[in-house]
């Protein structure tokens, strides 16, 4: 490097100076010295980079903190750099309940797990990209809602009580169980995929330390102690996160107490149906796990033959019972469609009988009309003698039943002449008066 003198003497004292009364010599000026400088430090080397790349004050700045938030990505790269969501960075900073805190600081994979120096580290390498000042200088568009989006995150997982109550709604990082044909398609699936499962539950837990599922060389014990403890299991888990936003104004007291009531009921009917979930949960893995089989069997070597008599007893009867039950209800629902047979049968057959009863009397009616009324042929039957004709033709049918009307039917068919037709008439006349069921006397034309 070159090196430059600088002559620097000093300085000349004004005209006209002079020494106050009172001043007093203590020393005097020591041989001056030759020194080299050199020049260094921050600003010379800000100041010599700048002309070497000919950048302005604002443009070397911007290129600096850029390079200085790539820095900081490649330095905590492996623990906490995953790829942004262009949807995330979109997000509205008012709807900062429904994002998902974890991921807007980049720490989805560690989440519940993630420590406070991670979530210091995270945070500060999300600012050094998104902030507004850096964004503006970058030239970019993007306004600072994502910026508030990671300050909300920050605020939340930094304090224990709200990160507690939002880890306790943060379904992200729950394990959705195995469906029974995966976990039962080889002896380690089962513990593979349902391990996981219960170490996510885990995390809810009151009790310390938390009995884990373990494997197929599990005791009898061990695998006890392990479902004993999940299906009394006391989860400190809370649903406050999800509250609805009490009025913060004293002027409202009956809304802010109405929303107060409504939270705390809704909270108790979330962890009503949580511990309903985790309760089936731990059923679907006890009904597939082979080590309750296996204890099970060991248990009840002796007692097998005597349970599956009596289960097989049992079954016999309620087979029995069930076959009664069915005969039963088959003969009852026979005897139904009989009964409605026979009544249709019996409806369609009364049905006939009264068509041809209908029948039957136009047949005695139309015999005394196609007689001219027992009148001699030619002979103009007058209205009075047809009445008179009619009425004993309608008396007679009154006192006989349907067979004695069909038989009486079958005896006119097909007579004309009124010598025939009359004597017909005359005989079942005198067969009703010898029975009782006509007075001598009662008919007028027929019975003379």
């Amino acid at each position: 490097m070159a090196i430059t003198q600088i002559s620097l003497p000093l300085p000349v004292l004004p005209e006209g100076w002079s020494a106050p009364n009172d001043f007093k010599a203590i020393g005097t000026l020591s041989t001056p010295n030759q020194r080299n400088l050199e020049p260094v430090g921050p600003h010379f080397l800000a100041h010599a980079r700048r002309k070497r790349h000919k950048r302005s004050f604002s443009e070397d700045e911007r290129i600096q903190a850029q390079e200085h938030v790539k820095k900081v990505e490649d330095d905590d790269g492996d623990n906490i750099s995953e790829p942004e969501d262009p949807l995330m960075l979109g997000r509205d900073a008012k709807d900062w309940k429904g994002q998902d805190h974890y991921a807007v600081l980049g720490l989805s994979k560690h989440r519940y797990r993630a420590t406070d120096s991670q979530i210091k580290r995270a945070h500060r390498k999300k600012v050094l990209r998104h902030h507004p000042d850096k964004r503006a200088a970058s030239g970019s568009s993007e306004d600072d809602s994502f910026f508030k989006c990671i300050q909300k995150a920050f605020e939340i997982l930094t304090d224990p009580v709200k990160r507690r109550q939002y880890d306790s709604v943060d379904e992200n990082a729950n394990v959705d169980p195995p469906s029974k044909k995966a976990a039962s398609k080889s002896p380690s699936a089962f513990y593979k995929l349902w391990g996981p499962v219960f170490e996510s539950e885990a995390r809810f837990s009151k009790i310390r330390p938390v009995p884990m599922l373990g494997n197929d060389k599990s005791s009898k014990d061990e695998v006890e102690e392990f479902y004993n403890f999940w299906f009394n299991f006391q989860s400190w888990r809370s649903f406050e996160y999800q509250d609805e936003d009490v009025p913060d104004d004293n002027e409202n007291r009956d809304q802010k107490r109405h929303v107060e009531r409504k939270n705390n009921n809704a909270r108790k009917k979330k962890k009503t149906e949580d511990t309903a979930r985790l309760r089936q949960l731990v059923d679907d893995c006890l009904a597939g796990d082979e080590r309750i089989k296996k204890f099970r069997q060991e248990a009840r070597a002796g007692k097998d033959k005597k349970r599956l008599d009596r289960e097989a007893e049992e079954k016999r009867i309620a087979d029995e019972a069930k076959k009664a039950k069915e005969e039963q209800e088959r003969l009852l629902k026979e005897k139904e469609e009989a009964e409605k047979a026979e009544k249709a049968e019996g409806k369609k057959a009364k049905e006939a009988a009264k068509n041809a009863a209908k029948k039957n009397k136009r047949v005695l009616k139309g015999s005394v009309k196609d007689a001219n009324y027992l009148l001699p042929e030619g002979e103009a039957a007058p209205a009075k003698r047809i009445d008179e004709v009619l009425g004993d033709v309608d008396a007679v049918m009154a006192k006989i039943d349907n067979e004695e009307l069909a038989s009486l039917a079958g005896k006119l068919g097909g007579l004309k002449l009124a010598e025939e037709v009359g004597g017909v008439w005359k005989e079942e006349v005198k067969r009703l008066e010898g029975q009782g069921k006509l007075k001598a006397g009662e008919l007028k034309i027929l019975g003379s």
